[in-house]
C-alpha cells in the first residue's frame, strides 16, 4: 500500500499546483467522484469474472453470474467502505456489510418496481427506463452509504 499512498499524494500534490481550480472542484466532490469510480471498479469486476468464468471455463451461466456478482460486491463494499467513505471501523464491518446487503435488497426491489412503472405503466422505452433507474439508485445509494452506512465527519472543502 505505501505505492499506492505514495502515487496519490504525487498526484494529489501535482494537480493542486498546476490546476488549482480543477483540483478545488474535485475536493469538493471527491466522495461523488470516488463513488462513481468504485462503481465503475465493480462494474469492470463483474464483467472480467463473468467473462472468466462463462466465456473461458464454460461455466454454466447463472452460477457464473452468481459468482461474477458477489466478487464484485465484495471489491465495491471494500472500495466504498475504505476508499470512497474512508471508514476504517473495523468493529463495525459486520453490521456494515449486513447494511450494504440489505441495500443492494431494497435497491433490487426499487430497480424492478420502477422498471415495471416506467416500462408497462408509462410506456417509457426499457434501456432509457433503466438509465433513468440507474441514476436514481446511484443517489439513493449514495446517500445510503454517506450518511447510513458508513456515516463520515465533515468533508474539507476548497475555498
Amino acid at each position: 500500500m505505501p505505492f499506492i499512498n505514495n502515487f496519490y499524494f504525487k498526484f494529489r500534490h501535482y494537480f493542486f499546483y498546476n490546476f488549482p481550480k480543477i483540483y478545488c472542484f474535485c475536493e469538493n466532490r471527491k466522495s461523488i467522484i470516488k463513488f462513481v469510480i468504485a462503481g465503475c471498479f465493480a462494474g469492470g469486476t463483474d464483467l472480467i469474472f463473468l467473462y472468466i468464468f462463462h466465456g473461458l471455463l464454460k461455466m454454466e451461466i447463472v452460477l457464473s453470474t452468481s459468482i461474477a456478482f458477489i466478487l464484485s460486491f465484495l471489491v465495491s463494499f471494500t472500495l466504498q467502505k475504505y476508499w470512497t467513505f474512508r471508514n476504517f471501523n473495523h468493529n463495525k464491518v459486520f453490521n456494515q456489510l449486513f447494511l450494504y446487503i440489505l441495500n443492494a435488497v431494497i435497491g433490487l426491489n426499487l430497480n424492478g418496481l420502477l422498471m415495471h412503472l416506467l416500462v408497462n405503466r408509462f410506456n417509457v422505452w426499457y434501456l432509457l427506463s433503466q438509465v433513468i433507474v440507474n441514476l436514481f439508485l446511484a443517489i439513493f445509494n449514495f446517500i445510503v452509504y454517506k450518511f447510513i452506512i458508513f456515516k463520515i465527519g465533515k468533508n474539507e472543502t476548497c475555498h
